[in-house]
C-alpha cells in the first residue's frame, strides 16, 4: 500500500460505505479495530444524523475511519416519465397500504451542511460518490488534514479526480453492489460499466495517485488479484453485509445466501439510477419501466421499501448486492478480516511458488 493508506489501516481492506443502514457505527468501528478502514455512509442522512454517527464511532474506536458523501445531482428528470412511473407503482401502494413518496421535495442531501461539519470537526477520510468535488473543496479538506477519495467508474473520471486534487480514487467495477457511481447518469453512453480488473489496470495507467478497487470482492485471493493489477487496497461491501455488526435488515442478510435469489442485475426500479441488487419481484415487474430520475424515484419508492420490510416481504425490498453475493460468510467482523488476510497471504504465497517452478 502507499504510505498514506498504510497510516490509515493495517491491512489493504476498506469497508464500503453502504447507504441506507448497513454501514452503521458498529460496523465501521469494528472494521477499523480489525485493521481495515471502516466507513460511515452519510447518504440519505441529515447533517446532524451524520454527526451523531461520527461521535458514536469515535466512542467505539480510536482508529482512523471515513465518511462518504453523495454529490448533489442535477435535476434533469422528465416530469412526464416520473408521472408514468407513479401510475406504474399505484398497485404497490395499494398492496402495501402506503402512499408513494414526494418527489418535489428532493434536495441536495444536505451536502453543504455536511461539508461544513466535516471541515469544522475533521475525520481522517472523506470519500465522494456520484461526482467529483471542486478543487476548492478538496483543498479545504487537505488543509484540514483529511484524506480524500473520489469514486470513479472510468479512467476519464479518475483523471478528473486527480486534476481536482483528490488524494486517491476508488475504482468501481460493474460487479459492485449498490449504485453505479458514475459522475453523470447517461443511459445512452453507459453500457453497464467495465469489469473491475480491466478498470483497475486502465485507471492505474492513467493516474499517479493511489487506487482502491471495488466490485464483487469476497475472498482474499480476489484482493490479491486487484493488488497485482495495480490497486493499493480493496474495498468490500457485500462481504460485510451479513456480519452481525452490519446494520442491514435481517431479510437483506438472509437473501444474500437464499437459493431463491440466484442472480443480480443493474436496475433503476428503486432509485432511478442504475444499482446492482438481487433480482426479486419488484425488480422484474418495474425495472424495465423505471425512468432515469435520481433521486426522485428513490424518494417515490422509499415508503414502499419500508412497508415491504415491515411486512417481512423481501420481494419488495431493494436488496443491493455485488456479483459475489453467494460467497458471503456470516462471521463477526474481526474473524472475517483475519480470514481475508490469511487468504490474501496464502494467495500471494501460491503465486510466488508457481512463478518459481
Amino acid at each position: 500500500m502507499s504510505s498514506a493508506l498504510t497510516d490509515l489501516c493495517r491491512y489493504p481492506i476498506v469497508q464500503a460505505p453502504m447507504a441506507g443502514g448497513p454501514s452503521c457505527p458498529q460496523l465501521a468501528a469494528s472494521v477499523a479495530d480489525a485493521g481495515g478502514l471502516g466507513f460511515l455512509a452519510a447518504g440519505y442522512k441529515t447533517a446532524d444524523g451524520m454527526y451523531q454517527e461520527i461521535k458514536q464511532v469515535r466512542g467505539l474506536t480510536g482508529q482512523p475511519f471515513g465518511v462518504n458523501l453523495f454529490m448533489p445531482q442535477q435535476k434533469l428528470a422528465d416530469p412526464g416519465a416520473l408521472e408514468v412511473y407513479r401510475h406504474q407503482l399505484a398497485g404497490e401502494a395499494t398492496w402495501y397500504e402506503t402512499p408513494l413518496g414526494d418527489t418535489d421535495a428532493c434536495g441536495d442531501d444536505g451536502y453543504e451542511a455536511k461539508l461544513a461539519i466535516l471541515l469544522e470537526d475533521p475525520v481522517p477520510v472523506v470519500s465522494f460518490t456520484f461526482g467529483c468535488p471542486s478543487r476548492d473543496t478538496l483543498d479545504a479538506f487537505a488543509a484540514a488534514g483529511t484524506y480524500t477519495v473520489v469514486t470513479v467508474t472510468s479512467p476519464e473520471e479518475a483523471q478528473a479526480a486527480q486534476w481536482a486534487g483528490a488524494d486517491a480514487v476508488c475504482a468501481q467495477g460493474t460487479e459492485a453492489g449498490g449504485h453505479r457511481s458514475t459522475f453523470r447518469d447517461d443511459p445512452e453512453t453507459d453500457g453497464g460499466g467495465t469489469g473491475l480488473l480491466s478498470l483497475v489496470t486502465q485507471v492505474r495507467e492513467t493516474v499517479q495517485i493511489p487506487v482502491i478497487a471495488a466490485g464483487g470482492l469476497m475472498r482474499g485471493a480476489q484482493i490479491a488479484a486487484v493488488l497485482a493489477a495495480g490497486a493499493d487496497a480493496a474495498q468490500l461491501g457485500t462481504a460485510f453485509l451479513v456480519c452481525p455488526e452490519s446494520g442491514a435488515h435481517l431479510l437483506h442478510k438472509q437473501a444474500l445466501t437464499n437459493p431463491l435469489f440466484v442472480r443480480t442485475t443493474l436496475t433503476r426500479a428503486f432509485s432511478g439510477r442504475p444499482a446492482r441488487g438481487l433480482v426479486n419481484r419488484f425488480v422484474r415487474e418495474h425495472g424495465p419501466y423505471a425512468p432515469a430520475a435520481y433521486p426522485q424515484v428513490h424518494h417515490m419508492t422509499s415508503p414502499l421499501r419500508k412497508a415491504a420490510a415491515r411486512a417481512g416481504d423481501a420481494q419488495g425490498m431493494a436488496l443491493w448486492a455485488g456479483q459475489g453475493h453467494r460467497m458471503a460468510r456470516e462471521l463477526p467482523v474481526g474473524r472475517l478480516v483475519r480470514l481475508l488476510v490469511e487468504e490474501l497471504d496464502a494467495a500471494r504465497t501460491a503465486v510466488s511458488a508457481r512463478s518459481t517452478q
